[in-house]
């Protein structure tokens, strides 16, 4: 019987290296019980957790007089910091693919891994399981790092985000989407993931919509626009998945099978209210005229701003107390201070031809539509279980295919099938199998119109 992606995966690198001493290594291939692997959208690095058996008699502790052979823990020892590398070749080859799974390859240049966290140490009998918590290099650079220069106002937000990347993370933007708007700022001594997460929400594209991601998945460091993410996945969608209703005929399991699925957020309305996703007002104050913006200029709908590309259908305002009131009432009112001034020694600065406030940054008018658009991108949240696809990374677009719920009907829920958008992914190995657990995020239901 040919193999699956469900099916146990290789091993070919598992090493530990100690923090104290890095010549001493141990191969930890024989002793893992596990080793799960995270991305998510929303984070700037990538983490693992790794649990393993130790039966002692495997390393040589420094401390040792006779030479013996110790446990990993007391002998190498494990106290935090040390750096391992990891190779494992999955099994099976995922729906449309031609080279099968590739390689999850951490073993080398600046690609390891590192230990952040020693989360438990339990003795059983002669043996030890030890859990560890483990983070990108980058992960630990942040903590040491500080941005602490000045950002001119001409420069754009890509180009500061990849300075950042560069001088304080020495690492480079793998992918990144071009923006339409510069911004100014002082780095205050922050850490470089707080400047880039914080400039991701400030970023604007060519087509003048807001919505950035910055985040680290196995090829390396990203920034991309919501927009573009989805146009991507409705050209090409990563993969194409069918969940399959158990019934009296048994199942024959495949790659392109959802194996597991939970709709674990489905139109959280009075949350989408309180973040006014649906209509809000903001007022701004600007300090260099002492006047507020005016009543109109403060009113934001999604209808004025309905995003340009979407995952599924045209967006719909619930028929709730009348659509109008959802769209003309603000349910979230928010008042900022207009940044005037804020980096140059005279707030009146000439701008083309004319003796106005140099404004940083209109980010009265971009600040609204993030909220919006990230808000209305967790319309709905789908919980799926697939065998192993390391192809797969946060940010991808997947097809999903789910049956109605009817036993005479074999056509897909219309409302429920569609494109994906992947916010969390974990790719599952243990010594039975290998899966890949997924959380999936879209912005409306249905089918998009390509």
């Amino acid at each position: 019987m040919s193999g699956k992606a469900q099916d146990t995966s290789n091993y070919s690198v598992f090493t530990i290296e100690s923090s104290f001493n890095p010549a001493k290594t141990v191969d930890l291939r024989l002793g893992v019980i596990s080793f799960n692997y995270y991305e998510d959208l929303f984070s700037p690095t990538i983490t693992a957790k790794l649990v393993l058996v130790d039966g002692g008699n495997v390393v040589v502790s420094d401390k040792s007089s006779d030479g013996k052979k110790e446990s990993l823990y007391s002998g190498l020892p494990l106290r935090g910091g040390e750096r391992i590398a990891i190779k494992i070749q999955p099994f099976g080859n995922p729906p449309g693919t031609d080279g099968g799974n590739p390689v999850l390859d951490f073993s080398t240049g600046t690609t390891y891994f590192y230990v952040s966290k020693i989360s438990s140490v339990m003795k059983e009998g002669q043996r030890e399981i030890i859990v560890l918590d483990l983070t990108s290099r980058e992960a630990l650079t942040n903590e040491f790092a500080r941005v602490n220069q000045k950002f001119p106002r001409n420069l754009s937000i890509k180009d500061s985000v990849e300075k950042i990347v560069k001088e304080k993370l020495s690492s480079e933007l793998v992918d990144s989407d071009a923006t339409s708007n510069q911004y100014g700022f002082m780095g205050n001594m922050k850490k470089p993931f707080n400047i880039l997460v914080w400039l991701a929400s400030k970023a604007v594209d060519a087509n003048k919509e807001a919505g950035y991601f910055f985040y680290q998945t196995k090829s390396g460091f990203k920034f991309k626009s919501v927009s573009t993410l989805i146009e991507e996945g409705k050209n090409s969608p990563k993969s194409e998945y069918t969940f399959k209703s158990v019934g009296a005929t048994p199942i024959e399991y495949s790659d392109d099978m959802i194996l597991t699925y939970t709709i674990s957020l489905n139109h959280d309305l009075i949350s989408k209210l309180k973040r006014g996703m649906y209509s809000s007002f903001f007022a701004e104050f600007d300090p260099s005229t002492g006047n507020y913006s005016s009543v109109e200029q403060g009113k934001f709908s999604i209808q004025e701003k309905e995003p340009r590309v979407k995952l599924g259908e045209d967006f719909q305002v619930p028929k709730i107390l009348g659509a109008a009131e959802l769209t003309n009432l603000p349910s979230r009112i928010v008042s900022m201070v207009a940044d005037v001034g804020t980096l140059e020694k005279d707030a009146y600065v000439a701008q083309n031809g004319s003796n106005l406030p140099a404004k940083n940054a209109s980010g009265f008018e971009n600040q609204r539509q993030s909220i919006m658009r990230y808000n209305l991108l967790f319309m709905q949240t789908l919980d799926i279980q697939v065998p192993c696809n390391t192809n797969l990374e946060v940010g991808d677009v997947i097809k999903c295919n789910f049956p109605k719920t009817s036993s005479e009907s074999k056509e897909n829920d219309p409302e429920l099938s569609g494109l994906y958008m992947i916010k969390e992914l974990c790719h599952h190995f243990n010594i039975d199998q290998s899966l890949t657990s997924m959380k999936l995020i879209r912005d409306t239901h249905g089918m998009p119109k390509i």
